[in-house]
């Protein structure tokens, strides 16, 4: 079926502009305007030529189901409205036909959807793409990589209830035919501090809160004894509040299960390829971390006088000892003694309480953090391509955007770092795309003015002079180093940078701005100014985990957490100082552009519509400042620097052809040549438009605009030229049918005014008929009784005559045999009236009618009994004599099977009153029974369909019962084929039950052809008349009576082996329908109901 059409093009029926850059006029008010307009209409996502803005609808929408991801499945970008399924598909068929690497960058802050787009965006790829056992496990585990990443790397915020707190990339390869062959992840600055701390009405890592909520109880026990099996137990309580590093005022949050989500992870974990002591490893680790907060310091003095710190409670370190097999007086000396080593000298100072807790939040954020990482390079490991062929590649980046809070810290200018570096590249892939399709399509390429933020880049990034470089300068000089020095340090280098300031510089134009406090700075990004604490700076870049934790670690008898702490070995001690966060950074995101730029990009910008997390709440101010820090509005001014619209010619054509007499309704010619005509004939100024080899070029949206509202007045046009058509025809049909209808009513009704008036006739003509009849029948009558009086009279008067005559003759002996002549006409008088009666109450003619006159007199009972059988005898004759020879040879038949079954088979009665038809099938006319009725030559007595038996397993298979004058044949109902042939002087014997069913043996002489593979077993609805029929013809050819044995068991010669039929009585799952069922090698037992 043709693919169903939802709208033809991205200008039909649009709420607002669907793209942006044919936005007129274009400024952040209509842009903002256009955005809540569409929103406020579930359109939730709009173009920015290629770029899809996504607002966060805060709900669930109808707009990606299957039938969506069919719709936008191998179409044009811009053929239906804006979607990002409209984005996945062009990448993909990029990516697919055109053998471009892609990647999709998705962009925004927290809690504008980046992580949903994300899943959008890869369930489209995975629907798509091929099918297969293979690739559906490889596709699965891709999609089951994300739940797992999300508890570990996602939080609770006061914008986000499920905020991504690290920033992903994900390469997916595929192969030649675009199916998946497996994936790579990085992942880039984890927010760990989180891990020790987190801001009011935010959460930690889901993974603690589903850990303690979703766990069995077996699980989160503690160890009561010292059996191994009890030590392995993570030796949690369900009670958040047990727990320093977890949040009391937002713990529960609403809406989410943490319960049900720990299953859904541990189920993704092992989709995804972690085994079980992997995963408990895993878990062992999470359950450290938690313990660890709760481990809490106590001053106390030394003999010089110096201060230490010492545990409080060693409990807790206890069970995380036990928990990670680390000797307790290792762990313990390594929370108290720092050792400092210096090329051969090694010096150990003691922590005081500050300095305690720090190395305990410090192990607890690094533990945290290389499991995450361990994590993402075992997912790696699972769903790494594991062929070595040339593979495409699409990457999907989801980062977090730009970040200005009220308290902005190291970890948001390096985020904001990321950005500039972002929008950077974006910049110069829009400008190369546009530059690309200009020359492609032969457009001559005019230079775009906009603004270059590399020199933003270059104060952050520079080696020498850039704040991250200064910031890892300040670091490792010696002496005292403070956020202070570094700001100093800031003021001195970058006083004069166009885009820092300081209150500290020693620029003049800053001293009196107020609004910058002492210990801040204050970058002017693309996306706008932010102020940056310096508190902190110095220690989140250093980063640093002493050496004597790193050393208890490596030192862990638990396998996972020796393998995050290489550098704690003592045979690879390393005095060189470890690379600080900031640069660490650096050269993720140095990487990470390097590999967008082999790419081609693909951008989706997330906004979010509201900070209350509700549906149908729109803040222009929330939106205005999100439009700001991304840039959008440069982006479309790039876009729109040249020419605003570009299209093909094909569907321009097709759009807008309609407008041109000259083009309308068909252009046999080429379609550029059409398009030509027809802006010529339209009378468009040539400076707004261009022709390139393969698309229009459109400078200004108000000429698409005019085209469109152009179109829109010529469908109106077309709309009342068709309805004028269309009502003249339907009126003119409407008259012909009314003709023609009473044309019909007229000939009815004529034809019922000459029926009625014949009717009339009739009946008059009836009934004088009928009283000229009745006056001719008195008339007769009353000479018929004329005459029949004068004969009575005449034959009462010889009578009287006779009678007299008699008395005369024999009145002399009379008196002599007077008793013998009364008793003998008295007797006469008695049967002539006996006889008389019986005329009058003869019963029907029907041979079973039983009924018979009561005898009058007790001395004619013979005679009575007589007359009856006579009776019978005679009518039985006159009933035979209307007989054809066909219903003689039926009776013939009913009366054998009379003899051969009644009172012996339970089926019998329910077939006497079913005549015997022989043929059901009918083979000599269906044309499907031509080959069988070709094979056959002899007259076929029987066809009927039987169910032959298996001799295996008692199941049942149509066959073509066929009896011949001299064979019995079998035939495959479907093809008509033969598949077994039995002459009857090969049959000796036919066995069944006496019960009420319809199976039946057909015993073989033994030794015979036929009987090679022995005897059949079948089933049938008219199993009486088959028998009786297999009987009669065999006696007619054989001269010899065919054994009918009836019998509740038999033995049935199945090839070598004798198998008991046994029937039995039973309920029937399948009604009153009898079952055969193979019970043993000897027995097949059938249930009848």
């Amino acid at each position: 079926m043709a693919k169903k059409e939802v709208k033809s093009s991205l200008l039909d029926n649009m709420i607002g502009v669907g793209d942006t850059v044919l936005l007129e006029p274009l400024n952040e008010e209509t842009f903002i305007d256009n955005l809540k307009k569409r929103f406020d209409h579930n359109e939730i996502y709009t173009y920015i030529g290629s770029v899809v803005i996504s607002v966060n609808p805060y709900r669930s929408l109808p707009i990606y189901s299957p039938e969506k991801v069919e719709d936008y499945r191998n179409r044009n970008f811009y053929e239906l409205s804006p979607h990002i399924f409209a984005l996945s598909d062009e990448a993909y068929r990029s990516l697919r036909d055109q053998d471009k690497d892609q990647c999709i960058l998705i962009t925004g802050e927290s809690g504008a959807g980046k992580t949903e787009a994300s899943k959008l965006v890869m369930s489209y790829v995975a629907a798509v793409c091929g099918k297969g056992a293979e690739v559906n496990q490889v596709k699965e585990q891709l999609l089951q990589s994300t739940p797992v990443l999300e508890a570990f790397g996602n939080a609770k915020t006061v914008r986000n209830d499920n905020s991504s707190r690290f920033g992903k990339y994900m390469d997916i390869e595929f192969d030649f035919k675009g199916d998946p062959l497996g994936g790579v992840i990085s992942n880039y600055l984890l927010e760990k501090s989180r891990v020790v701390k987190q801001p009011r009405g935010e959460r930690n890592f889901h993974v603690f809160y589903q850990l303690l909520s979703g766990a069995s109880e077996e699980l989160l026990r503690k160890s009561m004894g010292a059996s191994e099996e009890l030590l392995h137990k993570l030796k949690l309580e369900r009670d958040f509040s047990r727990y320093n590093y977890l949040s009391l005022d937002s713990a529960k949050v609403n809406g989410v299960d943490d319960a049900a989500n720990f299953r859904t992870v541990r189920n993704a974990m092992q989709i995804v390829g972690f085994s079980d002591p992997e995963a408990e490893s895993v878990l062992e680790v999470v359950a450290a971390v938690l313990k660890l907060g709760n481990i809490e310091f106590k001053p106390e003095s030394r003999m010089n006088g110096l201060d230490e710190s010492k545990i409080k409670d060693k409990n807790e370190l206890k069970e995380i000892c036990e928990l990670t097999s680390i000797d307790q007086v290792v762990l313990e000396r390594a929370f108290s003694f720092r050792t400092v080593e210096a090329k051969q000298e090694k010096v150990s100072t003691t922590l005081n309480v500050a300095q305690a807790y720090y190395a305990r939040d410090a192990l607890a954020k690094n533990l945290y953090s290389r499991l995450f990482s361990w994590l993402v390079n075992r997912i790696n490991e699972s769903i790494k391509a594991q062929t070595k062929v040339r593979k495409k590649v699409m990457g999907v980046l989801d980062i977090y955007g730009f970040e200005i809070f009220e308290d902005n810290s190291f970890e948001q200018f390096i985020i904001n770092y990321c950005n500039e570096k972002l929008q950077q590249i974006f910049i110069e892939l829009t400008l190369k795309e546009e530059q690309e399709e200009y020359i492609r399509e032969d457009i001559e390429w005019t230079h775009i003015d906009y603004f270059n933020n590399a020199i933003i880049c270059d104060l952050i990034e520079n080696n020498t002079n850039g704040i991250l470089a200064m910031l890892d300068e300040e670091c490792l000089r010696p002496g005292t180093v403070t956020d202070e020095t570094f700001l100093e340090k800031l003021n001195q280098v970058c006083a004069t940078h166009q885009h820092f300031e300081s209150r500290m510089s020693k620029c003049s134009r800053f001293l009196n701005d107020t609004t910058l406090p002492h210990s801040c700075f204050r970058i002017q990004h693309y996306a706008g100014k932010v102020l940056y604490q310096v508190e902190g700076f110095v220690d989140k870049n250093n980063d640093l985990l002493y050496r004597d934790l790193s050393q208890a670690m490596w030192k862990a008898g638990h396998a996972l957490i020796k393998s995050l702490f290489p550098e704690g070995n003592p045979a690879k001690v390393n005095l060189k100082r470890p690379p600080t966060a900031g640069s660490q950074f650096k050269a993720s995101v140095a990487t990470l552009m390097k590999n967008l730029q082999t790419k081609n990009p693909n951008y989706i910008r997330c906004i979010k519509p509201n900070d209350k997390k509700a549906a149908h709440i729109f803040s222009e101010s929330l939106v205005c400042h999100q439009i700001r820090y991304l840039g959008l509005l440069e982006n479309v001014r790039v876009r729109r620097a040249g020419y605003a619209f570009r299209q093909a010619y094909e569907p321009c054509l097709e759009r807008y052809k309609m407008l041109c007499k000259q083009t309308w309704p068909h252009w046999k010619g080429p379609a550029r040549s059409g398009v030509e005509v027809l802006f010529n004939e339209l009378e468009i100024p040539v400076e707004e438009y261009s022709f390139g080899r393969s698309k229009i070029f459109i400078r200004n949206p108000r000429t698409l605009f005019q085209l469109e509202d152009l179109r829109k007045q010529r469908l109106e046009d077309l709309a009342t030229l068709i309805q004028k058509i269309y009502r003249g025809w339907k009126c003119r049909t409407h008259f012909l049918l009314m003709k023609r209808s009473q044309v019909v009513i007229a000939a009815w009704y004529r034809r019922y005014a000459q029926q009625k008036r014949y009717q009339q006739i009739k009946s008059s003509a009836l009934v004088i008929q009928s009283y000229i009849r009745g006056w001719k029948a008195r008339k007769i009558l009353r000479e018929l009784k004329h005459q029949k009086r004068c004969k009575e009279a005449a034959t009462t008067i010889a009578a009287y005559w006779h009678g007299t005559q008699v008395r005369r003759e024999y009145r002399k002996f009379f008196r002599a045999n007077a008793g013998k002549k009364i008793y003998e006409f008295t007797l006469q008088r008695i049967v002539q009236k006996y006889l008389l009666e019986m005329k009058n109450k003869m019963p029907s003619l029907s041979p079973i009618d039983k009924n018979w006159p009561s005898r009058p007199y007790l001395f004619l009972d013979s005679t009575h009994k007589e007359l009856k059988r006579i009776f019978h005898l005679w009518r039985c004759k006159k009933y035979r004599d209307q007989f054809t020879d066909q219903q003689k040879l039926i009776y013939e038949e009913k009366l054998e099977a009379s003899e051969l079954f009644k009172d012996k088979k339970a089926l019998y009665p329910s077939s006497v009153g079913q005549p015997f038809q022989g043929a059901y099938l009918e083979i000599n006319k269906n044309p499907k029974y031509k080959k069988l009725k070709d094979a056959i030559e002899e007259k076929i007595i029987i066809a009927e369909v039987v169910n032959k038996i298996n001799r295996a397993n008692g199941k049942s298979t149509s066959r073509i019962f066929l009896l011949t004058n001299n064979n019995l044949l079998l035939a495959d109902q479907k093809s008509g084929q033969i598949k077994s042939e039995v002459p009857l002087v090969d049959v000796t014997k036919v066995s069944m039950s006496s019960q009420n069913d319809g199976f039946f043996a057909v015993h073989l002489k033994e030794g015979s052809e036929a009987a090679s593979k022995g005897d059949f077993l079948f089933s049938s609805d008219h199993l009486i008349e088959m028998a009786t029929k297999l009987y009669r013809t065999t006696l007619s050819q054989t001269k010899q009576k065919l054994n009918i044995e009836i019998s509740d068991e038999f033995l049935v010669q199945f090839r070598q082996d004798k198998v008991c039929v046994k029937f039995i009585q039973g309920n029937q799952k399948n009604g009153s329908v009898p079952t055969c069922k193979r019970k043993n090698n000897r027995l097949l037992e059938v249930a009848v109901p």
